[in-house]
Parts: C-alpha cells; sequence; structure tokens
C-alpha cells in the first residue's frame, strides 16, 4: 500500500527501539519530527518529551502517548509488511501506532493551524511498562497537574475506553535461614520450604467481592544444590486491583501473611518495593461521552474496560482521565506483534473528533 505520510512516521518510530528505562532514541526521533514541524519542544528531567500545540481555545487537554516497549535492546524490530492490512513487528501497536498517531495530529496541525480544538499539550512519555512503574507519566502530572483539565492517554485498541486505572504493587520477598548440609544438618530452617508455605499463604489471602483484583507470584528461585538445605530463597508478587483501598488491605494482608510464616519456620524474611501504580477511575462521565460519540461517529463498537496506563497517574491525581486506542492489531507484547496499517487514518481521524468535540462550548473539562 501507498506510504503516507502517517505511516512513514509510524514506521521509522517502531524501528526505533524503546525499552523501558532506554528510551532516549526514540525521544530524540519525536523531538526531531516535532521540531521540524515549528512546535517548541522540551526534554524533562525524567526523559518526557512534550510540546504545547499553539493556537486552540477552551481547556487544556494533555494527549499523552509512551515512548516505551516491553522490548530489549537486541530484538529485531525491523517491520514485515505481510499484508495489506497487517504489519508486524514487537512493539508495532503498543505503543509506535499511538506515538505516530499523536505526531500526524501534530503534522496535521502545522498544516492547518484552524483545526478545531481546545489548547493541547502533547506528552510522550518514558517508563510506563513493567518496572517504569508509569515514571514518566508521574512526572507530568506532578509538574503539568494544575494547568491540565483532562488528560488522555493513548494505548490500545481502536475501540477500547479505559475509563478504570488498575493498581498494582509489586514486590520481592527475600528469605534467609542458616542452610546447611540436607542431612548433616536437618532440620534446619529451609528458605525454601519457608517461601513455599509463603506463597501458599499468600495466594489464599479473600479477594474483595465488591472490587475485581488479582494475585500473582511471578517469579520463585532458592536453594543451591541438591544435598544443600537452602540458606536463602525469593520470590516477586504482583498484587492489582482496580480499587486503591482494595489493594492496600491486599497488600497489607500479604505481607502480614508472610511474616506470620517467617516465625514458624524461624527464618528471616525482608521485601522490596518493585512498583506502585495508583487505582483510580475516571471521575468525569462526559467526558468518557465525548470519546464514546466520536467512536459512534466512526461506527466503531465501544468497549470499556479497567487497564493499567498512563492515565492511573492522572486519575489517582483527581485530574478527569482515561485511555483510548487507536489502531486495530494484535499479539501486544509478544514478538509476533502485528497492527492493521489501514486503521491508523481512523485513529487519527478519533483523537481529531474527540478534540473537535471538546473544544464545543459547554464541553466537558471546559
Amino acid at each position: 500500500m501507498k506510504e503516507t505520510p502517517l505511516l512513514s512516521t509510524w514506521r521509522r518510530v517502531c524501528e526505533t527501539p524503546a525499552p523501558t528505562f532506554h528510551e532516549e532514541a526514540r525521544a530524540e526521533l519525536v523531538s526531531e519530527i516535532l521540531t521540524h514541524l515549528g512546535f517548541e519542544v522540551v526534554r524533562d528531567e525524567v526523559g518526557n518529551v512534550w510540546t504545547d500545540l499553539p493556537g486552540g481555545s477552551g481547556p487544556r487537554v494533555a494527549l499523552v502517548a509512551h515512548l516505551d516497549s516491553v522490548f530489549a535492546m537486541d530484538v529485531d524490530v525491523s517491520v514485515r509488511e505481510e499484508a495489506p492490512d497487517r504489519w508486524a513487528a514487537p512493539g508495532i501497536g503498543d505503543n509506535a501506532a499511538s506515538v505516530a498517531v499523536l505526531l500526524e495530529l501534530a503534522r496535521l496541525v502545522h498544516e492547518d493551524p484552524t483545526l478545531a480544538r481546545p489548547r493541547v499539550t502533547l506528552a510522550f512519555t518514558v517508563g510506563e511498562e513493567g518496572l517504569g512503574d508509569l515514571r514518566g507519566a508521574r512526572h507530568f502530572v506532578q509538574s503539568h497537574g494544575r494547568s491540565i483539565d483532562a488528560f488522555l492517554a493513548v494505548d490500545g485498541h481502536l475501540g477500547s475506553v479505559v475509563d478504570a486505572g488498575v493498581g498494582s504493587r509489586r514486590f520481592r520477598i527475600d528469605v534467609q535461614g542458616p542452610g546447611g548440609h540436607a542431612w548433616g544438618d536437618y532440620p534446619s530452617p529451609s528458605a525454601v520450604h519457608a517461601l513455599g508455605d509463603m506463597i501458599h499463604a499468600v495466594s489464599r489471602v479473600p479477594l474483595a467481592e465488591a472490587h475485581r483484583s488479582s494475585i500473582n507470584v511471578a517469579e520463585v528461585s532458592g536453594g543451591t544444590a541438591i544435598n544443600a538445605i537452602a540458606a536463602a530463597a525469593w520470590a516477586t508478587v504482583d498484587l492489582r486491583s482496580v480499587s486503591q483501598e482494595a489493594l492496600e488491605q491486599l497488600d497489607a494482608e500479604a505481607r502480614k501473611r508472610v511474616r506470620s510464616v517467617a516465625r514458624r519456620h524461624e527464618v528471616e524474611v525482608t521485601f522490596e518495593a518493585l512498583g506502585d501504580r495508583p487505582a483510580g477511575v475516571c471521575q468525569d462521565d462526559a467526558l468518557v461521552s465525548v470519546v464514546r460519540d466520536a467512536l459512534v461517529a466512526l461506527d466503531v463498537p465501544v468497549r470499556r474496560g479497567a487497564s493499567s496506563t498512563d492515565a492511573n497517574a492522572a486519575m489517582a491525581a483527581g485530574i478527569p482521565a482515561l485511555c483510548l486506542g487507536v489502531y486495530r492489531g494484535g499479539d501486544a507484547h509478544r514478538l509476533s506483534e502485528w497492527a492493521d496499517p489501514t486503521s491508523m487514518a481512523d485513529g487519527v481521524t478519533l483523537i481529531v473528533g474527540v478534540l473537535a468535540r471538546l473544544a464545543e462550548p459547554g464541553a466537558p473539562a471546559g
């Protein structure tokens, strides 16, 4: 298919590696494109890239796309055109597509300064994935929050509207015991035996019925030899909930149970915090309606749901916020990830439609 400026930008973004904590090259590319269009670009202390689009009136709306992907620097991210409606590459959707759509919006504003819109800040954030812990979005909200009337994270498939933020608490459990010889020192306390009981105890923490929550013990390791009582063992835990209160209760109960098992096994236990993402909900139903109406105008089915996105940071700060998707595709976070290039123009049209509605007198966040 003919490679439009949008698709060309999309390819360039995707083929610029941006693992979490190493987004510099992609941030530089985004800065270069925005600067070439004549916009004043800022690179902040944590690595975010942002610019205020000139013009517009009414509320200040932040459109935010994260720069990072889940793939390591040595993963081949070359785009493969497998069919007219299927381009494939690791990270081509999540989140290269969203970054490209916002850069296309910047190009449209450059070409037509009269494009109907509120006051718009484009932000490209670092650290959204994995242990990035929303680092970029949190910093952006902390530094811009008072001037933002609405925060729209751009991430995910066309039609998705995330108006509930899934919070998480992530930590590592480290267990230490005396260890020893499997026969000569038996029954010296074993860090592995204790950790096994801890995992059992954590996995059976009751979950709040009123709020969807989850418990996952993700990684486990310990011991040194088949004939040695383990002196050390560790595991990582991921707790999630759509309710901040439920999440805090879940975290407290999990740690309480781990400490109880440690006392029973006569081992030492420590916790290392790995992540803390706040839960939240969009406090503005009218904002959700604006996005829904723009999707309906495109004849795209609306799928509301909960997820963990950059919008969590704004929700937690009390800013009307949600996350909307702008492309069709699949296999996110897999090497086989793909996206439909014919859907990208719809993603741009969706963003333009949302902004036009937010620019109308009496619009939400106005």
